[in-house]
């Protein structure tokens, strides 16, 4: 080959790899920026702390990537965790609080708040699969539908209190200590329970897209749902089962959010469902369905709070940081519809 041939190659590759890897190579120097804007950024605390608020991201996007997967989207995600943490925070404020939700109700065995959010979170996840599944309503519509109706239940739900509509706060002790304890490695080392709560369900998660036949049907529907239905699967029961999951995942993240935030308002979860969707896109899953790994969520959910966390560290506008995560996004899609362009 020619001198010319093998340096248009060579450049060839590097545009390819430039266009390829464009996103990490941003998402590096913005967090390279940080640190050497505010070194002390580097301190452990701050690692183990972006660990720990980005554990509900993690469950949520867990739930989210499968929807990817199957080809879709889930815009409801962020108020329904909303909505299971007004509820988690209602039911398990303290009893000698005076301005209980529920003045009348007694101390609640832990159990039972988490076992109605799940379900209520499952109700919105078969709610949107069976809209998907059996009624064919593209899932960004009926997810957008969801979306709107969590927020109003979740407004009605807090204007409700008999002190009117303000934050519910002033939870059991109980509650508090199973979110935000810690294992204590030493006096500067505390890893919270949370990003331990985290990690299961990702490894519950990696089982079920690795080692179950609903995960290979998962993937089998996103990638061609003509040819997954030809070949004998359930397209309806696997999409509205993959559904239940991330409804339930929302309702425990929901649970753990208001406990780590320490109170609930209509306001709680917003525009969660765009970082969970953000989170899966970095770390990989694609848009155009059947591609996606658990680990790749877990590292783009990291990368993700790692700069939202930085952001607010060195002091960056919040309204500038709202710019800043929507270039994220449109960049992350724009690889991912490049590739899948190129695959096709």
């Amino acid at each position: 080959m020619s001198e010319p041939k093998l340096l248009k190659a060579d450049n060839q590759k590097i545009r390819e790899f430039l266009l390829n890897f464009s996103l990490y190579i941003v998402l590096g120097a913005m967090i390279v920026t940080i640190i050497l804007m505010d070194t002390s950024f580097l301190d452990v605390k701050n690692f183990i702390n972006i660990l720990a608020q980005a554990s509900t991201r993690i469950i949520m996007a867990c739930g989210a990537a499968g929807l990817i997967v199957l080809g879709g989207t889930d815009l409801s995600s962020g108020r329904v965790l909303g909505l299971t943490a007004l509820i988690s925070a209602s039911l398990l404020q303290s009893v000698t609080y005076a301005s209980r939700m529920y003045p009348d109700l007694p101390q609640l065995p832990i159990i039972v708040p988490l076992l109605v959010v799940v379900v209520v979170g499952a109700i919105f996840g078969l709610i949107n699969g069976f809209g998907v599944a059996v009624l064919k309503v593209h899932a960004f519509i009926i997810t957008l539908g969801t979306q709107l109706i969590a927020y109003g239940i979740a407004a009605i739900y807090m204007e409700n209190q008999p002190t009117g509509a303000q934050p519910i706060a002033n939870f059991d002790d109980r509650y508090r200590n199973l979110v935000n304890g810690t294992i204590n490695l030493s006096d500067d080392i505390k890893i919270p329970y949370l990003i331990f709560y985290a990690a299961a369900v990702c490894i519950v998660m990696w089982i079920i897209w690795n080692k179950t036949r609903l995960g290979k049907n998962m993937f089998a529907i996103g990638g061609n749902i003509e040819a997954a239905e030809v070949s004998g699967v359930n397209i309806v029961k696997n999409i509205m089962t993959v559904f239940l999951i991330a409804g339930m995942l929302y309702g425990l993240a929901g649970f753990l959010e208001a406990g780590r935030i320490g109170s609930a308002t209509s306001s709680t979860g917003l525009n969660y469902d765009l970082d969970a969707i953000s989170a899966a896109v970095i770390g990989g899953v694609s848009f155009s369905g059947g591609v996606g790994t658990i680990p790749g969520v877990i590292i783009g959910a990291i990368i993700l709070q790692f700069i939202n966390y930085g952001l607010v560290y060195v002091g960056v506008n919040p309204y500038i940081q709202y710019i800043i995560k929507g270039l994220i996004i449109i960049l992350a899609v724009s690889i991912d519809v490049r590739k899948y362009i190129k695959r096709k």
